[in-house]
């Protein structure tokens, strides 16, 4: 996945917005919470997404895959894929919509009717 192919991805989820913050990361949010970014990693895009406890376990074990800097060393559970092909783009995909799954459901009831969810 390019990182056009990500924002055409996250922009195509109901409520979605965009912002382009930390170092050039592009970084998506519903309802002001983030679930999901794009940045570099060693002149290369990386993603970084939310995760469940097993995925957080098992994914950082697979080449390519890491927690991700700063959030995962903060006690959050979100991992960055830096190597092209540590995923395919079907799991990426996957992955990218449960951690918008996961952010929407942190998000209040009233919150969540505002913007259709």
């Amino acid at each position: 996945m390019t990182r056009e192919e990500f924002n055409a991805f996250c922009g195509g989820m109901t409520a979605t917005t965009h912002v382009v913050q930390w170092g050039n990361a592009d970084v998506w949010k519903v309802g002001g919470k983030v679930f999901a970014l794009c940045g570099w990693h060693e002149e290369r895009d990386a993603f970084i997404f939310k995760v469940g406890d097993v995925a957080f376990e098992v994914l950082p074990q697979q080449p390519g895959i890491r927690p991700a800097p700063y959030m995962a060393s903060r006690g959050m559970k979100w991992v960055q894929v830096y190597e092209a092909g540590a995923l395919s783009e079907a799991s990426l995909r996957e992955h990218i919509v449960a951690s918008y799954d996961m952010a929407v459901g942190k998000l209040t009831k009233k919150l969540r009717a505002e913007l259709g969810l």
